[in-house]
Order: C-alpha cells, then structure tokens, then sequence
C-alpha cells in the first residue's frame, strides 16, 4: 500500500513541485522536487527561495527514500531553483533538465525568472546549456511532451502574459521557438502534458486544486467542468493539490502532486501525495483518499 503522503523532505520538510522519471540504466524511479525551507524561521516567503532541486529514489514507486540535493550552480549566491522537467532524449541517450532559477532569496513573491536549461547522462550530474529566451522575465514551470512526429512540445507558465500557460516547439531540445498561449482562460501554474486513453490532457494548477483541459491534436484544449484535487470542507486544514506531474505504466496514470496538509496552522509545511487518475463519463477524475497500491516494476 502506498503511504500516505507519499513523501516528505527530511532536511527542511517543504517538498514541492514533484516529477518522476524512470532511469534508463537501472530502471529505478526518480523523483525530483522543489527543496523548500520550510522548517527554517524567515521572513516573509523566503522560505520558498533559496531552494535546491531534491532528489528522492524508489525500486518500484511505493516506497522512497532521499538522496540528496543536486548541485546546478553557476554563479555566486545563494540562488533560487524551482521546478524541475527532465526528459530523456533517446537518439543521444541525454537526459535534458529545464528548471525555473531565480537569482538570489527574496521575502516577497519577486525576482527575475529564467528557465534554465542542462543535461546528463546520469541524473545526478548536470552540465549547464544556458537560458531559454521566450521575451519575458517571468517564465517558470516548463513541461515537455513529445509530439507524434517527432518534435518537442514545452508549456509553461509566463507571469507576463496574466499568467497564461504559453508554449514553444523545438526539434532539437535545445533551440526553441515560441508558439503562442495554449491554456489563458484563468491564471495558472505547473502545466503537465500527458496521453491518457487515446486523448491528450494538460492539467495546471489554479490555486483551487488542479484545472483538466483535453485535446486532440495537442494545439487546441477544452476545459472540463470542475477541477481535481480541491480541498475537503471535512478537513479544511488540509490544502488543495497543487503543481502536479503525471505518471504514466502499463495503461494507468498515476499523479504526483504536494500539498500544504496544515495549511492554517503551519502554511510552509509541504508534502508530496500519489494519486490514481481515472476516466469517467469522458472527464478525468481523482479521489485522493482511494487506497493504492503500486508496483511499477511489473
């Protein structure tokens, strides 16, 4: 049975903004997080600045235990690294990291933000590409997802453009050409592309649990009534989900997401939970609280 939550930070309790990948090598399964600082007494949110990129390690996605912090510095300062995307390119055998970096801490929701880019061919050591170029300071949260012919898709959230979920094409990973706003309807965050039953779904965080939206050729999405993951009114110190990544295995898509599970009482406590998604009368849906058992080694 699958814990419940999933996993917590042992260092600084503030996991956040999770994704799995599944190594090529070993076949284990890799998580990488936002290490919030959440158990440190600072100013204002300064605790969601100053952040490493965690890593945590599972044989079979149930159980998960830390590894470390990774090391992407590249200049002086205490920087700011959120929200890791890694993706593996095949032809090469690289893995390709895009993750959001603020320079320095900031006790306020401020700072310019690139997303920066690198590689690896082993998950635990990365070389530094550069910066993405998009036109605007305040980019963060890429997703990719690779199109059927063969080109890369990235979404991400543009904090210049009201907030929109924008996205660019690249053939290489490594060039990019902005396409224009895929999801603007609503102010968002943490866009994640994945093929569930035959239909693409972009899932973004709404800050009132996780809005769905559905596509056929990845150009157009719909937005499903409702959204997933809002916050119980039997337990309202638990948060909703939030910046999630979906996991797809043998026909199931599983979510991984984190929470604020004090949201009132500590507000910079943050944990990460495993979810099974389902269809339904055509709409996704999750019931967090459903027992699960997983084993992705199968």
């Amino acid at each position: 049975m699958v814990p419940f939550p999933l996993y917590r930070d042992p260092v600084y309790d503030g996991a956040a903004d999770p994704m799995i990948i599944r190594k090529e090598s070993d076949g284990k399964f890799y998580m990488f997080y936002t290490q919030r600082r959440a158990n440190q007494q600072v100013e204002g949110v300064s605790f969601a600045y100053g952040t490493k990129i965690g890593v945590a390690e599972s044989e079979d996605g149930s159980y998960w235990y830390y590894r470390g912090a990774l090391d992407l510095d590249f200049e002086f300062g205490h920087n700011t690294y959120w929200a890791p995307e890694i993706v593996y390119e095949p032809e090469t055998t690289t893995y390709h990291m895009y993750v959001s970096y603020i320079r320095g801490i900031h006790i306020t929701w401020k700072g310019k933000a690139t997303i920066e880019h690198y590689t690896s061919k082993d998950l635990f050591y990365w070389t530094r590409v550069g910066s993405l170029e998009f036109g605007s300071s305040r980019i963060i949260d890429p997703a990719i997802f690779r199109l059927p012919n063969g080109i890369w898709r990235m979404w991400y959230k543009d904090e210049n453009q009201n907030s929109a979920t924008c996205y660019a094409d690249s053939c290489d990973l490594h060039n990019w050409e902005y396409r224009g706003i895929a999801a603007g309807d609503s102010r968002q965050e943490g866009p994640n592309v994945f093929e569930f039953y035959g239909k693409y779904w972009l899932i973004s965080d709404v800050w009132d649990g996780l809005a769905v939206y559905s596509s056929n050729d990845l150009e157009h999405f719909t937005r499903q009534d409702g959204n997933i993951l809002r916050s119980d009114p039997r337990t309202p110190d638990v948060g909703h989900g939030a910046h999630a990544d979906v996991f797809t295995h043998q026909g199931r898509a599983f979510i991984v997401y984190f929470n604020h599970p004090h949201q009132f009482t500590n507000h910079t406590i943050s944990v990460v939970y495993l979810a099974e998604l389902k269809l339904e009368d055509g709409k996704l849906t999750c019931d967090p609280n459903a027992p699960l058992d997983v084993d992705w080694t199968k």
